[in-house]
Formats: structure tokens, C-alpha cells, sequence
């Protein structure tokens, strides 16, 4: 990320000095326009007066010529500046990326019409996932992909939840989320309760008129009492102040925007896990996770080329296929990787993490050959149990 830093501060220089010149070219024209309507003004008394002295009204004329000439000059060469501050920015493109990425390109990830339906399908889901229902079909009637109606139907339902919720309606959201309790209930969400919290407090940002309404409201959050009764019990003190307004309160944290735009984020969250989908499309994550990876390669392509190993080149001029392991930070976490620590291995599909009574968790593999005469003694305790006992925790 070091080298988009390096451009953005190139461009803020280029930003700042567009601000400048706009501030300072006002200035000076503001300028000479006062100074050409006193010379008009001077010109409108002098034309009733015979005999009158013009070396005045001459001498300021000539000197408001001298100012518009350099005053033009002036933005000129500013403006020069500028073109040169915007060169810069190119320069700093082609200084801290390369655009030359082929050599750490795998030409054969997508030579297959199956692999190519497959990168179809995900740039489609994502544009589902973005609601840009048109261009998603119109790419899947360039492309020949055929989406099921059954796959498309969520996206277009959430899609309809998120505008209305852009444009601050909770009514769709909340008959969502009254139709799918028990489920959100299993993921222990609070998206029902925080989404008639929004409502109450719409309710409240309307005044004295709405109390009653409020107050009648405020029996939808029955069945969150044992969970949210401390933001209940906020709630409802705040019905204290509104006729003096809740903006002029203790509560008027309660008002604050950007709940509209947390309300949204928990929508898609909870809305993408019921469906069974992570919350960022494949697509997206992919595409992070390249520009990561990619000056990690490049930086390792061009040591390779420092060092002229030329015998690890391939035929077509790419990066060696090895294995290269690159920190993509915690962000693309998805599950953690469990490694025995008596096997010294990896844990698998085939050879779990088992953990056992006493808390510790090894692989079934060494559980398996710590096993002797039906007693396992766990290496860390060490307590003596029955290895039936131990439960898999992964895959």
C-alpha cells in the first residue's frame, strides 16, 4: 500500500494547489473588476463636464491596462504550474506501479470453457450482489451463463431490502426480518430488535405529535426485554424530553446518522449468512487479495531477474510454479488452521482436531496413537480418560 500512499500525497499536492488557484484567481479578478467600474464610473462624470482634466482618469486607465496584463500573465504561469504538478501524478504512476504484470500471469488458469463459465458466474453473482440487475443480465446473455431463478431471487430481495433502507424505509426490512425470527434468532442476531429501535427513534425525531405513537411502539420490544433491556430502558427515558426535543437532551446520541448506515451493514450480514453466503462476493475478495499479493511477486520476479537466475524461468518467460506464502493479514482469515502439537502435522478432513475432556485439543491421528488398552493419558495434564470421550471440533 506504500505505493498508492506515494500517488495520493502526489495527487493532494495537485488537489491543493487547483484550490489555491482558484482562491487567488477570484481574488484578482475580483479586483480588477472593482477597478474597471470605478474607471467607468470616473468615465460617466467626466462626460457632462467640458474642459475637464483627463491626465487623471488617463493615468488610471493606462495603470488598470497594466494590471489585466499581468494579471493575466500571472494566472498564465500559475496554470503552467499546475500542468506540471499533473505530470507528476503520471510520473508517480509509473514510478511506484508496474504495468507489466504477464511474467507472474498464469496463461492456462482460464484456457478451459468450464473455467471460463466459472469466471462468469462470479463476475454475474457479483453484480447481483451489487444491484446491477441489468448489466448482470445482459452479461449472461453475451456470455450464454444460465443462472436459475432460484439463485437470482435472494439478491433481488435483499437488493430491494438495501435500497429501501438507503432511502431510511424500515417496513421492508422489518417484514424480512419478522418472516425469518427463528433463524435469526438460531444466529443469536439482533437485527429485529435494532431495526424497531430505528423506528422508535424515528418516532421520537418527529416530536410531541408522535408520542403517543411512540409509546404504543414501544410494545414491539416485548420480546427483547431480557436482551437489550439496558437500550429498552434508554429508550423509553427518553420519551421524558420530548417535548423540549430530543436533539436538546442527554439522549440525543440517539439521532446520530450514521445508524442508517450500521443498520444496512448488519442487514447484509445477517441477510448473506441465512442464504448461506459470505458477506463480500468471491469476486471482490479475489480481486483484494491479488493487488496484496501482486508486489509480493513482483518484487520477487525482479530479484530473480537481479541475481540472473535464469534457469528458474520458465519456457514462457513466468514465475517458477511454487508455492509462496504471503500475508494477506487478518481480513482474509476465514477459519483458522489447527496444527497437532505432538504429530508436529496440519489437521485434515480426514485427520480432524479432537478435544479432549480435560480442555486440550490434539489431531485424531495422535489421539489414535496415544490410545492404549482403551485409556488415553492426555500429554499435557496429564489426566487419564476414555478417548470415545473426545469430541471432533473441525470439519
Amino acid at each position: 500500500m506504500e505505493q498508492c500512499a506515494c500517488v495520493e500525497r502526489e495527487l493532494e499536492k495537485v488537489l491543493h494547489r487547483f484550490v489555491m488557484y482558484g482562491h487567488q484567481s477570484e481574488e484578482r479578478l475580483d479586483e480588477l473588476l472593482r477597478s474597471v467600474c470605478e474607471i467607468r464610473a470616473q468615465l460617466v462624470a467626466f462626460a457632462g463636464v467640458q474642459d475637464a482634466d483627463l491626465s487623471v482618469l488617463s493615468q488610471n486607465m493606462a495603470q488598470c491596462c497594466k494590471n489585466i496584463k499581468e494579471t493575466v500573465q500571472l494566472l498564465a504561469s500559475r496554470h503552467k504550474d499546475i500542468h506540471g504538478s499533473v505530470s507528476k501524478v503520471g510520473k508517480a504512476i509509473d514510478r511506484n506501479f508496474d504495468a507489466e504484470i504477464s511474467a507472474v500471469v498464469a496463461e492456462t488458469v482460464w484456457d478451459t470453457p468450464e473455467r471460463q463459465k466459472y469466471l462468469s458466474e462470479s463476475i454475474v453473482e457479483h453484480l447481483y450482489r451489487q444491484g446491477m440487475l441489468s448489466v448482470a443480465e445482459d452479461l449472461c446473455q453475451e456470455s450464454g451463463v444460465v443462472i436459475d431463478m432460484s439463485m437470482k431471487q435472494p439478491f433481488l430481495e435483499l437488493n430491494r431490502i438495501l435500497e429501501a433502507l438507503r432511502m431510511q424505509d424500515l417496513r421492508p426490512a422489518l417484514e424480512w426480518a419478522v418472516s425469518n425470527r427463528q433463524r435469526l434468532l438460531e444466529l443469536n442476531s439482533s437485527l429485529e430488535f435494532k431495526l424497531h429501535r430505528l423506528y422508535f427513534i424515528s418516532l421520537l425525531s418527529g416530536g410531541i405529535g408522535n408520542q403517543m405513537d411512540a409509546l404504543q411502539y414501544a410494545r414491539h420490544f416485548q420480546p427483547f426485554a431480557s436482551q437489550h433491556q439496558r437500550d429498552i430502558q434508554i429508550l423509553m427515558g427518553s420519551l421524558v424530553y420530548l417535548r423540549h426535543g430530543i436533539e436538546n437532551s442527554p439522549y440525543r446520541s440517539l439521532l446520530e446518522t450514521n445508524q442508517w448506515a450500521e443498520i444496512c451493514n448488519i442487514f447484509t450480514r445477517d441477510a448473506c449468512a441465512l442464504l448461506g453466503l459470505s458477506v463480500e462476493s468471491p469476486l471482490s475478495v479475489s480481486f483484494a487479495s491479488g493487488c496484496m499479493a501482486l508486489p509480493v511477486l513482483m518484487n520477487i520476479k525482479q530479484v530473480i531477474e537481479q541475481r540472473q537466475c535464469s534457469g528458474v524461468w520458465t519456457h514462457k518467460d513466468e514465475l517458477p510454479h511454487m508455492k509462496i506464502e504471503i500475508d494477506l493479514g487478518k481480513k482474509c482469515w476465514y477459519h483458522s488452521v489447527f496444527a497437532c502439537p505432538i504429530l508436529r502435522q496440519q489437521t485434515s478432513e480426514s485427520n480432524p482436531p479432537m478435544k479432549l475432556i480435560c480442555g486440550h485439543v490434539i489431531s485424531r491421528d495422535a489421539l489414535n496413537k496415544l490410545t492404549n488398552a482403551g485409556k488415553l493419558k492426555c500429554p499435557y495434564c496429564p489426566m487419564e480418560q476414555n478417548p470415545s470421550h473426545a469430541k471432533q471440533i473441525y470439519f
